[in-house]
């Protein structure tokens, strides 16, 4: 063993997952250093959370190896399952208990001491900003509630590996916002994060490593610069005021870019890298040129955009496919 899987939290090696003629996962490695958040980046139906149920221990696999917290998924299912924390798609929480309740549930199922459960509790809903809400029912709480909720029951017994299964998915932006800050604080205490998103914001945000998972398959890995490296990074567009102008706009943006400047009437496009930074710099440079302009924006590439560049298909038709085999499966029924 290598010393990256000795001091790796999550190891995967040719995991096989089949629901009859179906590859939901098909041959999937990974390797998760511990103390990061790793992300798993595809559509619906791409894979993504077939793979979490089987390191979770919900899911047994056709085939493969896999380690979690230094335990085999298959032999070691119980001590996997006592070092992990999982929250799904949907909030699990018992809409009839308050939220103190939920936690308190939690850690009678760990069979944690009650001492420790009352404590942990509190720092819990004050941590996820629910102390206020703590002793309503849940069934009153926001969808964006709900969630922290959830991962705050995902945390009651402090697991060394905790899987989110797309957390943020259905919330507002503030929620989302609040999420966001609440897993990267958990993994500056020390937390193995392994993060399942549509959205490539948020696995640019949050995730050190990303794997992007296409139709059972890993397509691609990398940080989230090198996979928008791959697919031509972003692309700054400019709308030039005075169409006469766009030569000099092309050549005040050649200085700026790293591939080939277009333009096309009046709007002139250019890939560039360097995130939000290369605004100043392009409006130095086109002021320097003299040229006007009536609007500039930086465009950031999309999960969509990954998925055209890397599959030559994009996530409606890997999402099309996928409904189509449901609805034809239910018909067969």
């Amino acid at each position: 063993m290598s010393s990256e899987e000795k001091d790796a939290a999550i190891i995967a090696e040719g995991l096989v997952k089949h629901y009859g003629q179906v590859k939901a996962v098909d041959g999937v490695d990974l390797l998760v250093p511990q103390g990061v958040v790793y992300g798993l980046l595809g559509p619906n139906g791409a894979g993504k959370t077939t793979i979490v149920r089987v390191l979770a221990t919900l899911l047994r696999a056709d085939a493969g190896r896999a380690l979690v917290a230094g335990h085999d998924v298959a032999r070691e299912p119980d001590k996997v399952r006592s070092a992990i924390g999982l929250t799904g798609q949907f909030a699990a929480v018992d809409e009839y208990l308050t939220g103190r309740e939920n936690l308190d549930m939690v850690g009678r199922l760990y069979h944690l001491s009650p001492q420790y459960v009352r404590a942990k509790s509190e720092e819990l809903l004050e941590r996820f900003d629910l102390t206020d809400a703590a002793d309503r029912v849940s069934k009153t709480y926001s969808g964006g509630m709900r969630r922290r909720l959830d991962l705050a029951a995902s945390l009651v017994a402090v697991p060394e590996v905790l899987f989110l299964d797309e957390p943020t998915t259905g919330l507002d932006p503030r929620s989302r916002l609040q999420m966001w800050e609440v897993i990267d604080g958990l993994v500056a205490d020390g937390t193995t994060v392994l993060l399942t998103t549509q959205y490539l914001e948020e696995a640019d945000k949050l995730a050190s490593e990303i794997v992007v998972i296409d139709r059972g398959h890993v397509i691609a890995k990398g940080t989230a610069d090198q996979l928008k490296t791959k697919i031509g990074g972003d692309r700054l567009q400019v709308v030039v005021r005075e169409r006469d102008q766009v030569a000099l706009a092309v050549k005040a943006l050649e200085r700026v870019a790293n591939g080939e400047v277009e333009f096309a009437d009046a709007t002139v496009t250019a890939p560039v890298t360097g995130g939000s930074l290369v605004l100043v710099d392009a409006v130095r440079e086109l002021d320097g040129a003299g040229v006007a302009i009536d609007d500039i924006a930086l465009g950031r590439p999309t999960l969509d955009d990954v998925f055209l560049a890397l599959t030559g298909h994009s996530v409606d038709d890997v999402e099309q496919a996928d409904g189509s085999s449901k609805r034809r499966g239910r018909k067969k029924k």
